[in-house]
């Protein structure tokens, strides 16, 4: 491969990196062409990018970014490929699918600004909630003492409104 190509791929994964706030490094040996057509038309369908990259091109990426990525590079081995994702969850659901069969397998993953080395981190990743569902939690969380105090308030009014009612109609 000539050092422009190099350079150009080295470059478009930066650009991803830098695009993507998560991605998921995953061990894709064993697939076939079919399973990998598969696999991809899975990760489009789930908004996943999903790139087979050389090891020492991705290295090369990771040096060139802001972030240190120095403990992911120990899973830069064998058959790689990287998954972007805009939600950290996802790529990790995506593979649970896969576990029975072991391949596709992670390798390590970058997401919510921290950095999960080894296959047994998946059941962790899978838990993360995206930021749309922790908005959604926070925004329950806010609304349910307001809806006690309304609930409250409404029974309140009614049995108010009963005992005068029963006082008024009661003979002197």
């Amino acid at each position: 491969m000539k050092k422009e190509v190099k350079d150009t791929i080295i470059a478009d994964l930066g650009e991803k990196i830098k695009a993507y706030p998560h991605f998921y490094l995953i061990d894709v040996t064993g697939l076939n062409a079919e399973a990998t057509s598969n696999l991809r038309r899975k990760c489009f369908k789930s908004e996943i990018k999903m790139v087979v990259v050389k090891n020492n091109l991705l290295h090369k990426a990771f040096l060139a970014s802001e972030i240190d990525f120095e403990p992911l590079y120990g899973s830069l081995k064998g058959n790689t490929a990287v998954m972007f994702t805009q939600t950290a969850n996802l790529p990790a659901k995506l593979l649970k699918e896969y576990q029975k069969e072991g391949v596709p397998s992670l390798k390590a993953a970058y997401a919510e600004e921290s950095m999960f080395v080894g296959a047994d981190k998946l059941e962790e990743l899978a838990a993360l909630k995206s930021k749309n569902e922790l908005i959604a939690d926070v925004v329950a969380l806010l609304q349910s003492p307001a809806k006690n105090v309304v609930s409250a308030l409404q029974s309140g009014a009614n049995t108010i409104h009963g005992v005068l009612k029963t006082l008024g109609e009661r003979p002197e």
